[in-house]
């Protein structure tokens, strides 16, 4: 029976994350390996007589902190769901299209002073 392990591994950039899969790849039983999660930091492993112990323990000791997040079964379950129909009403004959633009933002003027320097010191 195939097995989905998940662990969530600390990396840094793209050489530890090759790091991660050459070690993920190379654990005996694995048949694939690939990043998940929101920010890919969870590498999900997928294959038979998987030891999720071990393979946690040498990513910890290569490339850094690493959790086991969870182990089960990779087999999918099927799920009908029911598709939504969106039915399109004509338009009204006596209906305008609406017009769009910009808003409108009126310019504020402010005062500006022009003062006539008089003084023989152009520092002040």
């Amino acid at each position: 029976m195939k097995q989905k392990v998940v662990i969530k591994v600390a990396m840094n950039g793209n050489k530890s994350r090759s790091k991660v899969l050459k070690i993920a790849v190379g654990a005996p039983g694995v048949q694939s390996a690939g990043f998940t999660g929101k920010e890919l930091d969870q590498l999900e492993v997928v294959g038979e007589g998987i030891d999720a112990a071990v393979l946690t323990s040498l990513l910890r000791k290569n490339v850094g902190p690493s959790d086991l997040i969870s182990v089960g079964s990779a087999e999918k379950k099927e799920e009908k769901k029911e598709e939504k129909k969106i039915e399109i009403l004509p338009a009204a004959s006596n209906s305008y299209p609406y017009q769009f633009s910009a808003p409108y933002y009126p310019i504020q003027p402010y005062p500006v002073e022009y003062t006539n320097h008089t003084d023989p010191c152009s520092i002040m």
